[in-house]
Formats: structure tokens, C-alpha cells, sequence
């Protein structure tokens, strides 16, 4: 007879998001189960940027000791264009959350801090090695059979029931594949070879995204004396020919003075994708992180929507497990995530765009139009203060609208009768902000 495993919830996926998610929910006292098909966590670098609200949420968890370390703060962003001058500086100097807007991290120091602060609940396990094959699901729960390798090779299926299950499992999520949702967006054609480097050679901070029109790059300056590079490839190169030692080196000789004497992490190919799922919950399954959305890397998004899942999915989770709420509270994870995810992508994309122009003409015309564009300081101060990024707000959702009392929906501004004083130099309503200043 199969026995079968009862927690509260099930995540399944033990990267940031889940991770981040069982945090917040041991944090509450809620039975958590993590299943990972992998024995370990992932060990290499891949998200590079950290913004300020996954910060709150960190801080909210209780592990920015463990976790502030591994990141450089201020992590000024320049675009060049082929010539090397200076097009854009995005250098945020407010503080709207408390922390700096943004910095370079190490996301596997980062997430090897998320899962050890789970040791702090006795409430969460973590189980690696467990490869979900299945989820069955009824009115009253969700049971989702996982696979397990036994030491003599043979294959154990093992049972765990919850009340929710929440798929965390990457872009390719089963979970949400089960939901039968859609994966709306673009994958676009470009490749990219990313080349990760120990000790650092150069030792320049911060972000450099050459918009070359001969080949796009990047060279990011990451804590630990780790540096990043990123290089556009052509139509004609292969993945085997670009990750070849010989070739890295020569994509590199421009950038280092000895390509060969770098110590590598690792040399991959990728392709940038855009895509937001069209709901993020059915029934008693959830998705989350890159199970939800897809973030292109320009703007250091993916690890930090991520985080604002967890933020705004653990709670509501927590509220309807302690009968604090009804059911109908977790239908507005989609309603209030969505839209911010789908504004973050398409951002994402454009700025893409602007940096991979190849055609000498348009590159051109781009650099010439930056250069006008900097003559005005409220233009330049628009980048510069990254204020193109969506703020964390919502308007639908678990709100109530201060001006007409209405629920599930609250306008952006205020009406002048809810403002107290004539002099108030903003009309901008509180409600629906995710986080407030730290005091």
C-alpha cells in the first residue's frame, strides 16, 4: 500500500521563487514541502541583477545578513555605443524602498542563503532528488506523485497531498503546462554566448552594454571578483563553434589583455525570451517565477519578479490555509502580477531592441538621437533615475478605491475632497502600493 505525505503546500521547484516562497510561508507557520527533481541546487551564475523591492522581501524574511554579502550595491548601469562614448547613464540615487535601487548579486550565494534560511522552520522541508510526475487533484486537494532514484538504480514513487500546489519549475513548467494556460510572447531570433570569468581581470564596476553594431555586448563587474560577458551572435555562427575555447578568446581579445589565462566558470549559449502566462492559477494549482513569465535579460528582471510572486502569493496563501480568507483571494494573484510582469517584459524587450541595432544606418540615427536627447536634464534624469520602471502598484485587486469606497479596484490618484491640505504637491494614492518607505 502507498502511503502518501500531507503538508499544506506543495511547491515544486526549489529555485528562488520557490525558495523564496517556502521562506514566507515557514514564516507563517504554514506545513511546507519543497520537491526538487535536482540533487542539489543550481551552483553556476545566472540572474546578475538585485533591485531594491526583492530587498524588502529579503529584509521580510529576516536574511539580508545572510544574503547582502554576496551583492555590490549601486550597480551603475552605462550604455556605449561602437565607439565606446557614453549614451546613457542609469545611475538611480533614491531610495523609495529603503535599499538601493539596484545591485549586482550572485544568485547562487543568494539562493544557497534562501534555502538554508529554511532550516529556521521546523515547519519546511526541502526535498531534492524528487521529480514530479504526476499531480492529481479534487475539490478538497492536490496530490502530486513524484519519481525518486533509489541507491540500487531502481525508480520509488512517493504521494504528497496538499491544499495547494505552486509550480516553480522554470520556463519549460509542467505545472503550467497541466493548467493548460497560455504562454503568450516573443523568443526572439537572436543568440547570445554569456562567458563567466573568476578573478576578475579588469575590475571595472558595474554594468557596461555596448551597443555595437558590429557585435552587441555586455561586461558586468559582479561581487567576488566575478565578471560577465555577453556577446550577440551571428546568423551564421554555431553553438559548438562560439563555445569553443579558441573562439571565446578571440570574442574576448578586445575586452582582456590574455583571454587564455582566464579562469572560466562557463561558456553557454542562450536566447532571450519574453512571455507572460495568461493566468497563474487554476483550481488548487499555482505557478510562479519563470513558470509564470519569462523575462528578457536587459533590465536584471527575471530573479526580482520572481520575488514579487513569492511577496504578493505567500501571504494571501497563508491568509486562506488559517480561514483568515476565502478562496477567492489567491484569483487575485493573477490580477495583480500580471500586468506589472507583462509591463517588465515588454520594457525589457524594447530596450533590447535599441541595444541590437546591427544595421550601421540605424545605429547611427540611434547614437545621433541620444546625443540630442541628453542636452535636456529631465530627459536625462529619466533614465538616469530609472523612473521609466514600473512601480510595484496595483488597481485591481485586494483593494478598495479611497474615493468611492468600491471594492476590488482603487484609481492611481486621489480626489482633491480626500486631500487635506492645499498645498500637497502629489495626488497620488497610497493604496495598492506594494511596499511603503522603510522608516
Amino acid at each position: 500500500m502507498k502511503t502518501t505525505q500531507d503538508t499544506e503546500v506543495l511547491i515544486v521547484g526549489a529555485g528562488p521563487a520557490g525558495l523564496m516562497l517556502a521562506n514566507i510561508l515557514g514564516m507563517y507557520g504554514k506545513q511546507v514541502t519543497v520537491l526538487e527533481a535536482m540533487d542539489t541546487l543550481i551552483d553556476y551564475p545566472r540572474g546578475v541583477g538585485l533591485d531594491d523591492e526583492s530587498f524588502r522581501t529579503i529584509q521580510t524574511v529576516g536574511l539580508v545578513d545572510a544574503i547582502r554579502p554576496h551583492t555590490n550595491p549601486q550597480h551603475i548601469m552605462r550604455l556605449v555605443n561602437g565607439a565606446g562614448k557614453v549614451m546613457l547613464v542609469n545611475n538611480p540615487q533614491t531610495v523609495e524602498f529603503g535599499w538601493e535601487r539596484k545591485h549586482g548579486f550572485i544568485q547562487p550565494e543568494a539562493d544557497k542563503a534562501l534555502y538554508e534560511g529554511l532550516s529556521r522552520f521546523g515547519n519546511v522541508q526541502v526535498l531534492f532528488g524528487h521529480r514530479v510526475e504526476n499531480v492529481e487533484e479534487d475539490g478538497q486537494s492536490v496530490t502530486a506523485i513524484a519519481l525518486v532514484s533509489r541507491p540500487d538504480g531502481t525508480i520509488e514513487e512517493r504521494r504528497f497531498s496538499a491544499q495547494y500546489l505552486v509550480g516553480c519549475e522554470g520556463g519549460k513548467s509542467p505545472t503550467r503546462k497541466r493548467l493548460g494556460v497560455s504562454f503568450e510572447g516573443e523568443s526572439p531570433s537572436t543568440r547570445w554566448l554569456v562567458v563567466d570569468v573568476n578573478n576578475d581581470p579588469l575590475g571595472t564596476p558595474n554594468v557596461f552594454l555596448g551597443a555595437d553594431p558590429k557585435r552587441p555586448y555586455v561586461s558586468i563587474g559582479l561581487p567576488h571578483a566575478v565578471r560577465r560577458w555577453e556577446f550577440m551572435l551571428h546568423d551564421d555562427e554555431t553553438e559548438e563553434q562560439v563555445t569553443d575555447p579558441d573562439y571565446v578568446n578571440a570574442l574576448l581579445a578586445d575586452h582582456v589583455p590574455n583571454p587564455a589565462e582566464l579562469d572560466f566558470i562557463r561558456r553557454r549559449v542562450f536566447t532571450h525570451h519574453g512571455r507572460v502566462a495568461s493566468d497563474f492559477r487554476k483550481g488548487r494549482q499555482l505557478i510562479a517565477g519563470d513558470a509564470a513569465h519569462l523575462m528578457p535579460v536587459w533590465m536584471g528582471q527575471g530573479w526580482n519578479s520572481g520575488m514579487r510572486d513569492a511577496t504578493n502569493l505567500g501571504w494571501k496563501l497563508a491568509a486562506v490555509l488559517s480561514g483568515q480568507a476565502d478562496d477567492a483571494l489567491l484569483d487575485t494573484y493573477t490580477s495583480e502580477r500580471k500586468d506589472h510582469a507583462q509591463a517588465m517584459v515588454d520594457l525589457s524587450l524594447t530596450f533590447g531592441r535599441l541595444i541590437k541595432i546591427t544595421n550601421p544606418v540605424g545605429a547611427v540615427l540611434r547614437d545621433a538621437a541620444s546625443s540630442v536627447l541628453n542636452l535636456f536634464p529631465q530627459v536625462k534624469s529619466y533614465f538616469a533615475d530609472m523612473r521609466f520602471k514600473p512601480m510595484p502598484r496595483y488597481t485591481r485587486g485586494v483593494l478598495a478605491d479611497p474615493n468611492t469606497r468600491e471594492s476590488g479596484s482603487a484609481a492611481a490618484k486621489l480626489t482633491s475632497k480626500l486631500i487635506p491640505v492645499l498645498t500637497a504637491n502629489v495626488k497620488n494614492s497610497p493604496v495598492g502600493v506594494q511596499f511603503r518607505s522603510r522608516v
